[in-house]
């Protein structure tokens, strides 16, 4: 059975930037621990925006620029990048919350193998609830998980109930 970890949004604007708090800051080493440790085939996405963000719907709901390609916000916090160096991993840009492309790129790297996919990573409940949830509705017979231990949200509370929508979906929370 192959096994795969869905790192989302671990980019320097969530973690410590525009759009970063110390819920973000304090799951980097889990998050790091979490990639040393797992042995399968890593999926890191990219929360990526453009210079025109604040023309857009979410910059519209949103007004922080943030994670604009190119800039160093976008970039990978560095503790991250280290832990993934040596790693193999698939990195996908999304431009949106969940990322319609990984469960390509998924069933793909599955072929006819079963799998299981845990996700990790910035913020629960926005970009990880909508890729788990993404990833459900394309296989719902597989086994999900999500760490909470290695994800944080906008909030504390925001942060419990994305992770109780998850476990309602049938997504496993640790």
């Amino acid at each position: 059975m192959k096994k795969f970890l869905v790192v989302v949004d671990m980019q320097k604007d969530f973690v410590d930037g525009a759009l970063g708090s110390k819920e973000a800051v304090a799951i980097v080493p889990n998050v790091v621990k979490k990639i040393n440790e797992f042995d399968g085939e890593i999926f890191v996405t990219y929360d990526t925006h453009f210079e025109n963000y604040m023309e857009t719907n979410e910059g519209k709901n949103l007004p922080v620029e943030h994670c604009i390609k190119g800039t160093d916000g976008w970039k990978l916090n560095d503790e991250v990048a280290l832990a993934l160096k040596g790693k193999k991993y698939t990195e996908v840009e999304k431009f949106t919350f969940g990322s319609v492309k990984l469960p390509e790129l998924v069933k793909e790297a599955a072929g006819n193998e079963e799998f299981t996919v845990e996700l990790i990573g910035l913020c629960t409940d926005i970009c990880v609830v909508s890729n788990a949830l993404m990833l459900k509705a394309n296989f719902p017979e597989m086994d999900m998980f999500v760490d909470s231990a290695c994800c944080a949200g906008v909030t504390v509370e925001s942060h419990e109930a994305a992770l109780t929508t998850m476990k309602m979906c049938q997504i496993g929370v640790k």
